[in-house]
């Protein structure tokens, strides 16, 4: 009787955990839940047919990516799960034109030769690519050790591999910046913009400053939340 009751109890324990992960799961919730294909589909279609990204960006490549970083859109009460993707894609959206744009239009070499431990190699620029644009020997050279790629050598393959391609993103989003404790913490999206371009700031750059509000409130409209406060630098 003893070691059936045992039995009885063990399975009680394995069952009342089962259903706890479950109601975990089920609150913490799936940045495609909210962050659906048609949301996608929205800002791709501000980008004319001739735009690179118009097929080099993929709903399922961001996905991939979304998931691939633990707590990206996942973080705290469902309000910061929307507002961190409406500032994630207000920034993208921003950089981009509206996933229109895989390189930075107006390119250099963005060789920071004074850092030693991710030296430009010759012949190789770091300008802006990818939805967040990541830009910088030191940025290709820490993004390519984190995510399994040689970005020093080879930087070009952000703006050939989608999923690479979105992975900087949400890699310097997460793991490379304050962007994702801003929101989290409720620094506000003003901190998100300092962290992606501060020279934008304090008058740099106003119209740009208004552009990734605007783009911020509109999505966070979309997605029935309020957009908090601390939106602009």
């Amino acid at each position: 009787m003893r070691n059936y009751l045992r039995v009885m109890t063990l399975s009680a324990i394995i069952l009342w955990l089962v259903l706890a992960f479950d109601l975990v799961s089920m609150c913490r919730g799936d940045v495609g839940d909210f962050a659906t294909q048609d949301f996608f589909n929205g800002i791709l279609s501000g980008a004319s047919d001739s735009c690179t990204g118009k097929t080099f960006y993929t709903y399922n490549n961001f996905m991939d990516a979304a998931t691939a970083f633990s707590g990206f859109g996942t973080t705290g009460p469902d309000v910061d799960h929307k507002r961190e993707i409406a500032a994630f894609f207000a920034n993208v959206a921003h950089e981009t034109s509206r996933l229109c744009y895989v390189e930075q239009i107006e390119k250099s070499d963005y060789c920071d030769s004074t850092n030693q431990k991710y030296q430009c190699v010759a012949g190789k620029q770091y300008y802006g690519r990818g939805p967040l644009q990541l830009t910088w020997n030191y940025n290709y050279g820490a993004a390519g050790d984190y995510l399994g790629f040689d970005g020093l050598n080879h930087p070009e393959i952000v703006a050939q591999n989608g999923s690479i391609s979105w992975k900087t993103a949400v890699w310097f989003w997460m793991k490379h910046s304050n962007c994702h404790s801003a929101i989290t913490s409720g620094q506000g999206f003003r901190a998100t913009i300092k962290a992606i371009s501060g020279d934008e700031c304090n008058g740099g750059d106003s119209n740009a400053v208004d552009e990734r509000v605007n783009y911020y409130t509109n999505y966070c409209n979309e997605f029935g939340v309020d957009p908090g406060n601390n939106l602009s630098c």
